[in-house]
């Protein structure tokens, strides 16, 4: 069912994955370090405010999204092989119907 794949695309996929993989940790850093920023300016600096819950609590929400989407549903993962396996199958199909 699945071809070899030559060195090169092997190459490009490792350098697409770990480029991926690389992203998200760098968003989730970014995360870390603005929040922890943001929440010692808000207890020193400008007191307690609740509101700064929201923003952290959604963007965390985006880290989690992220990290499912490349950990989870990325170009290694077999859901993904499957889904592209039966939409390449359904259109081969619809192609054999056609006159």
């Amino acid at each position: 069912m699945h071809q070899p794949l030559s060195p090169e695309q092997i190459e490009r996929l490792a350098r697409k994955r770990a480029g991926a993989k690389l992203g998200w940790y760098m968003h989730a850093c970014i995360y870390v370090l603005f929040n922890l920023a943001w929440f010692l300016g808000a207890y020193f600096g400008m007191g307690h405010h609740r509101w700064t819950w929201f923003p952290t609590i959604g963007w965390g929400i985006g880290v989690v999204l992220h990290g499912v989407s490349v950990f989870v549903l990325g170009s290694s993962s077999g859901l993904r092989e499957r889904m592209v396996a039966r939409e390449r199958e359904r259109l081969q199909r619809e192609q054999s119907r056609l006159p």
